[in-house]
């Protein structure tokens, strides 16, 4: 019920043009960074591990 109450809201007033990108962009930034990570061309300092308990 949250969920359509939330699209008619968004039906009856859009985000703007500008926000639309903004968050494609910061999608885009994320599939980047994924892909980096997978192709092995992630940097090993910039990997977090583990820490023990």
């Amino acid at each position: 019920m949250h969920w359509l109450l939330r699209m008619s809201r968004w039906a009856r007033n859009p985000p703007s043009e500008r926000r639309v990108l903004m968050v494609l962009a910061v999608i885009l930034a994320c599939l980047a960074v994924v892909g980096a990570e997978r192709a092995g061309l992630w940097p090993d300092w910039a990997t977090a591990e583990r820490m023990r308990r």
